[in-house]
């Protein structure tokens, strides 16, 4: 009914592509900052929300999303989300303001968000129960890939290119995403077309939006920052109003957004939830990782970007076996062990210090990637094997959302540990009293100073402070690898996959297939 023999994983691969420069358009903007800099004569405010404006609307947009698929078609919603992303990249590449690129931006997150729904749910639509894990590892492995491949691939163009280019790439992928999806993406939609619910959908986006924008302030600010706090309590209130106001419609005969049937499936339930806490064992990584490789090792962007090869390699290597292994020995087993290799390589990684061997640091971050891409793959197989071709649509967007929120969260959960070990050690360091607030501000403004003081001395205590706050992030990441553990093991079902990993942990309510 699907297409057979090669068409579909042919479709996979277009649609993973395009994936790939969804992602790849959040980590690449990190290297070009400082030519957009000057050629926007962008503030720091303009840079800061240039990042953040991505990261909110690609979270904010998926529940709609998804929605939208059930409704009107989810290869209709690729197809404008794609031409979307197209349009948007353009504007980015040629625009004349800060505010005409911040549009820009905010139209590529919620048409990223629009692609990456659509690209899980036709994992569902697409695969067989005995494909499905499969094609979930490759793509999760085009995921993985953007992340080193972005710095590096924005450093050379940077280089070589016009500053434009970095988003003009977007085009030529967006074109052949379109053409392969118009003929090999078979159309699906809902049997039963379901209502806008538009309170729903406006509580959702409204509270993704506040509570990743309080974690982005987190991460900033602090914890205890004002705008912090208000944002982060009044996000979460808002969606446990719409879980509220969903859970009340669907008891009163309506159709809610997200049916409370899909998380009558432990598998979905469970499987949605870790995969948002394997999420956050790296999240934290791609923050503090190109620091220390800068700051520490003193590499540039692009070498920082090289550096962090080891990342991508390791979670490549823990995805592909996720599906035999699952096949073998069962989800909960495979899930477990994956948690146990990033609570191992984290644990390793704890030791780092300023003047740690690069093989040492690519060894413990692979395994630490290898363990969490073990864990990701295997749990979103779990809970895509909870949804059936009806739900697909929002059932992947639930997915994606706690996968989307896990990076603004982790990177908040990981900045604060390291910010205030660092400033901890700096406490006892003697720092000059004139320069010692800017000091520890940040590792970059200490090093500057340093430099201007020609202070040899300090740079080496700037240095090791640093070290000493990733190594205590790490542990929190050790400490989250074992939560996820203890949570895999409490309620995940032992009993060997069938033929897919989510096989594996599917009990209690099997609601979830429709």
């Amino acid at each position: 009914m699907y297409g057979a023999g090669l068409r579909k994983w042919w479709a996979l691969a277009a649609v993973n592509l395009c994936v790939l420069v969804v992602t790849l358009d959040g980590t690449i903007l990190s290297v070009a900052l400082p030519e957009l800099a000057k050629a926007l004569s962008a503030t720091e405010s303009d840079l800061q929300w240039f990042l953040s404006g991505y990261l909110l609307t690609l979270a904010a947009g998926v529940l709609p999303a998804g929605l939208a698929g059930d409704r009107w078609g989810r290869k209709k919603v690729m197809l404008v989300s794609l031409a979307a992303f197209g349009v948007g990249s353009v504007v980015c590449a040629y625009a004349p303001s800060p505010g005409v690129f911040l549009a820009a931006r905010l139209l590529l997150g919620f048409a990223g968000s629009g692609i990456t729904v659509m690209a899980m749910s036709a994992l569902t639509v697409l695969f067989n129960d005995r494909e499905r894990a499969a094609a979930v590892g490759i793509y999760e492995i085009a995921n993985f890939l953007a992340l080193p491949v972005g710095p590096i691939l924005g450093g050379w163009m940077l280089t070589h290119l016009w500053w434009g280019w970095v988003f003009l790439i977007n085009v030529p992928v967006v074109a052949v995403g379109l053409i392969v999806g118009i003929i090999l993406v078979p159309e699906s939609r809902a049997s039963r077309r379901p209502d806008l619910d538009l309170n729903g959908t406006i509580s959702s986006v409204v509270g993704l939006v506040v509570l990743t924008y309080g974690l982005i302030e987190a991460g900033d600010r602090g914890w205890t920052a004002p705008i912090t706090l208000t944002a982060t309590v009044g996000g979460l209130a808002i969606l446990a109003g719409f879980f509220f106001w969903e859970r009340r419609l669907g008891n009163r005969g309506g159709q809610p957004m997200v049916d409370a049937a899909l998380f009558k499936s432990r598998a979905f339930s469970w499987g949605a939830i870790l995969s948002g806490m394997a999420g956050l064992c790296i999240a934290g990584l791609l923050f503090s990782m190109p620091q220390y490789f800068q700051a520490v090792q003193g590499a540039d962007a692009m070498g920082s970007g090289l550096k962090m090869l080891p990342f991508v390699v390791g979670l490549i290597i823990g995805a592909l076996p996720a599906s035999p292994l699952a096949k073998a020995i069962g989800a909960r087993a495979t899930i477990a062990i994956g948690f146990v290799l990033a609570g191992v390589g984290a644990g390793i990684g704890a030791v780092t210090s300023a003047v740690s061997d690069t093989t040492f640091v690519a060894i413990w971050m692979a395994i630490l990637c290898a363990g969490v891409g073990l864990a990701l793959t295997a749990t979103t197989s779990v809970a895509l094997s909870e949804l059936s071709v009806e739900r697909s649509g929002i059932g992947s967007a639930v997915v994606q959302t706690f996968q989307k929120t896990c990076a603004p969260l982790g990177s908040a959960i990981m900045g604060s540990v390291l910010a205030a070990s660092y400033q901890a050690h700096l406490g006892h360091a003697g720092l000059p009293a004139d320069v010692a607030p800017e000091i520890r501000h940040s590792v970059f403004n200490g090093l500057a100073i340093a430099a201007r003081l020609g202070s040899v001395s300090l740079v080496r205590k700037i240095r090791e402070a640093f070290a000493y706050g990733l190594d205590i992030s790490l542990l929190a990441t050790a400490g989250i690898a074992l939560a996820g553990l203890i949570l895999t093991l409490v309620f995940v079902s032992g009993t060997k996959a069938a033929g897919h990993a989510g096989a594996a942990v599917a009990e209690g309510s099997h609601a979830g297939r429709g």
